[in-house]
């Protein structure tokens, strides 16, 4: 009986944590995405129909561009393949966001994937508004794609979960991945 109540005590614990980091991961969600389209107000209300504005002088300048495609400027027009493809990404970034554990080791990763999301809804929410995406930084010294910050965040969060799960995170610590598992569990 003891056992039980110990086992039901630690699920609890286990619950409250998991929902405390689903509070702390949307809360920081709303914040990124509303910084993303903080700043993109700002480029369309003061770069819109202006020339470039140089921060620093043939290396970094504020230029207004609207992007009806991709990184890059790939799949231009594609709105509605680009918002399916989108939320079809953000979703599957969801799922693995609830299923990871809520122990430390993955409480960076947490961060990242939140902001991978907020990056994807910020530039998902222009597209669903605009039909565009507002991009307005521009590294000039080396004649980069014009992106924003919503970009920042999304490849910024992606280098650093690329170098969490090739140099930090052992094979062992990603068995929550592992779906076969999950299924002989149930039975």
């Amino acid at each position: 009986m003891k056992a039980e109540t110990g086992c039901a005590e630690k699920r609890r614990i286990l619950n409250r944590k998991k929902t405390f980091m689903l509070v702390l991961d949307i809360l920081l969600g709303i914040l990124l995405v509303w910084f993303d389209q903080f700043t993109k107000g700002l480029a369309v209300n003061h770069l819109k129909g202006q020339p470039a504005c140089p921060l620093i002088d043939g290396v970094l300048e504020l230029q207004y561009l609207e992007n009806h495609g991709m990184a890059f400027g790939m799949l231009q027009n594609q709105k509605v393949f680009l918002v399916l493809m989108g939320s079809i990404f953000m979703l599957v970034l969801l799922f693995f966001l609830l299923k990871m554990p809520v122990t430390p080791k993955f409480r960076v990763i947490h961060v990242m994937m939140v902001f991978i999301i907020s990056g994807g809804l910020g530039n998902m929410l222009d597209r669903l508004r605009m039909d565009y995406v507002v991009d307005f930084i521009y590294f000039s010294l080396i004649h980069f794609p014009i992106f924003n910050v919503a970009d920042i965040y999304v490849v910024c969060a992606t280098v650093g979960m690329f170098i969490m799960f090739m140099f930090v995170l052992k094979e062992k610590d990603l068995e929550f991945l592992n779906f076969r598992r999950d299924m002989k569990s149930d039975s």
